[in-house]
């Protein structure tokens, strides 16, 4: 059969091409008269108008052509904001490890999900509402999880925190897709760095008890966490419970970005503010040891080759013994003034200090929610009158 044998249609046959002799609308083919005395051909036209005009071939739009309309199905999301520290050097997942690091997702539509590798626990924030529940996510490599799902259509910021410390090991992200459209996440133009111990990660903050484990962590209702989110600041928590100046010395961990891998490497932001609260676990029998202050100065030292710019506050700890605080503020006082001998003047101390630690979590001595958010008023009272944040 040839090309002139064949005839274009439209309407519901929209894209097809039918034989001449059996297109119902060939001029000099149908007509009622004919159809009355071919009723075999009648039939044969209806068959095919029925059977083309439910085929698949049909372009998106319609019968009757018009713009093609896009699946709705999930997204992938290029733009992720991470936050903290983190490895991306593998094109195939990002790895981060300190409290308080995670990621941020903004989209338009209804829901996001997440692929991990490796089971850690994280605050899961939608459109700036924390969720109550711990997000957990098993040891199961490669599981997907909803971060939210039947939202309102419309336009949504998910982020996620992750609540528990560096020393249990990296979380790995392999993808995040929404059921929608994905939007850029701005990324806040301050950016707060905190160097600590436990309390600073968080620790035994939600416990019942006397147990200060992993469940009773989280790192999201920490007197730093509070205070970035309170001055639209970034923040960047490298922190490890029972670390210290010298005993279990922070300074070898301090370039990490992966915690537990000596020598990891990635993105670390550069920041305008350094809080070091560190000190508390190096007494012993109301002592410190006679090198916390040189010791104390090489930190200084390494925070400023990370960050040249930035205000170092010293944290001057609040220790239960009145006269190991003391003790604490005069030998941190001594660091800080080798540092502005040696000409660097922007380091200080920070007084944090509370008349009364107001609850108190695991093992009595670790603050509990209360003392963090007051602890945290300090800290943004401080930011103002020395940034003007």
């Amino acid at each position: 059969m040839e090309l002139a044998d064949l005839v274009p249609t439209g309407g519901a046959l929209m894209g097809k091409w039918l034989p001449r002799h059996l297109h119902p609308f060939a001029r000099g083919v149908y007509s009622p008269r004919l159809a009355m005395r071919s009723p075999k051909l009648f039939l044969c036209s209806l068959f095919l108008i029925l059977a083309c005009g439910t085929s698949q071939d049909v372009e998106p739009g319609g019968m009757d052509g018009g713009t093609e309309v896009p699946d709705a199905g999930p997204s992938p999301v290029d733009d992720v904001l991470y936050l903290g520290r983190f490895d991306d050097s593998d094109p195939d997942a990002v790895r981060f490890s300190w409290s308080g690091s995670g990621f941020a997702v903004r989209f338009r539509g209804t829901g996001a999900r997440a692929t991990f590798r490796g089971g850690r626990s994280f605050t899961v924030v939608v459109d700036g509402d924390a969720q109550p529940d711990p997000f957990q996510v098993s040891d199961v490599a490669g599981e997907a999880y909803d971060l939210a799902s039947n939202l309102p259509d419309g336009e949504h910021t998910i982020e996620v925190y992750r609540r528990t410390e560096a020393s249990n090991g990296p979380t790995v992200v392999v993808g995040v897709e929404v059921d929608g459209e994905p939007l850029s996440v701005p990324r806040p133009t301050r950016q707060l760095e905190i160097v600590g111990d436990s309390w600073s990660t968080g620790q035994g903050v939600e416990s019942s008890n006397e147990v200060c484990d992993s469940s009773a962590q989280n790192h999201f209702v920490t007197w730093g966490a509070i205070a970035a989110r309170a001055v639209d600041a970034e923040l960047s928590t490298v922190a490890w419970a029972g670390k210290s100046i010298v005993r279990e010395p922070m300074l070898p961990l301090y370039d990490r970005v992966i915690g537990t891998e000596d020598g990891s490497t990635g993105t670390i932001r550069t920041a305008d503010a350094v809080f070091v609260s560190l000190g508390a676990n190096d007494f012993v029998a109301g002592e410190l040891p006679t090198e916390f202050v040189p010791a104390y100065v090489s930190l200084l030292e390494q925070i400023r080759l990370q960050h040249p710019d930035a205000l170092i506050a010293c944290i001057w700890p609040q220790l239960p013994d009145p006269s190991e605080t003391a003790l604490a503020r005069s030998a941190i006082d001594a660091a800080i003034a080798e540092r502005a001998a040696a000409g660097d003047a922007q380091v200080t101390g920070a007084d944090l200090e509370l008349d009364e630690l107001v609850d108190l979590a695991c093992d009595n001595y670790h603050p509990g929610p209360e003392t963090h958010a007051l602890m945290a008023d300090k800290t943004i009272e401080f930011l103002s009158a020395e940034l003007g944040w």
